[in-house]
């Protein structure tokens, strides 16, 4: 079964909006995972402004599952991933003022920077995976950076999938190919929610990981977290 991975982001812009602890960042993860959540996911981002340095280092010595790190590797990134060690840092090409991440690396022009930066964070204990987008020649050029995992931008999956769901996952179907072609694991995020996580998940069985953030915040404040969670977890089998 694909495993879920939930991120907790908006908890923390709902907490960050009023200040104080309400809610508890760190008590919400581990509800997650007490709710049946594989993975927690956070993105910190140079501005603080949903999750911050403190969580992070709060979160790592009580979690259970799997703790993903993702972001632009560069060296506030980089030094807190490596004073965390958590299970999977997942690289990410964000500029510092975007609201949310909008493209995949291009892995032939920043392929030397990702290969060196792969490196550290192996030689570190951490697994290393790649955002890229559902480009074929992108998934090549990740595999030459030595890295262990690509996620798939779903943005446009989720765009087109109530138009036409067939062509919608063809793209990353064929990506998704292509990375176990190159001996990737795969994982894959953004904007997948209730509506379209099951299609994606049925048309490729491989699939490793999701992770999941905003969409499923949204219907936790109709369904409850716990019912959530295990609606999702349900798309996954």
């Amino acid at each position: 079964m694909t495993k879920l991975s939930v991120n907790i982001n908006k908890i923390a812009t709902i907490r960050n909006a009023r200040g104080g602890n309400m809610p508890n960042v760190v008590q919400c993860a581990l509800d997650c995972e007490r709710f049946g959540a594989e993975g927690i996911t956070v993105h910190p981002r140079p501005d603080g402004r949903h999750i911050r340095k403190e969580d992070v280092l709060a979160l790592k010595p009580l979690l259970t599952t799997e703790f993903n790190i993702e972001g632009n590797p560069k060296e506030q990134f980089n030094n807190l991933v490596l004073q965390v060690l958590p299970a999977q840092v997942t690289l990410v090409p964000d500029a510092e003022d975007a609201i949310t991440s909008n493209a995949g690396w291009n892995t032939i022009k920043h392929k030397e920077f990702l290969k060196k930066t792969c490196k550290m964070f192996q030689e570190a204990g951490i697994r290393v995976s790649i955002f890229v987008d559902p480009d074929i020649e992108m998934i090549k050029h990740a595999a030459d950076c030595l890295c262990n995992r690509v996620e798939l931008y779903t943005e446009a999956y989720a765009r087109e999938y109530a138009a036409n769901r067939e062509k919608a996952i063809e793209p990353y179907f064929k990506a998704a190919e292509q990375a176990q072609k190159c001996g990737l694991g795969l994982n894959a995020g953004h904007d997948l929610n209730l509506q379209n996580l099951s299609y994606f998940r049925q048309t490729i069985p491989w699939l490793l990981e999701v992770s999941i953030g905003h969409a499923l915040i949204c219907d936790a404040l109709y369904l409850g977290l716990e019912n959530t969670i295990g609606a999702y977890k349900r798309q996954l089998i």
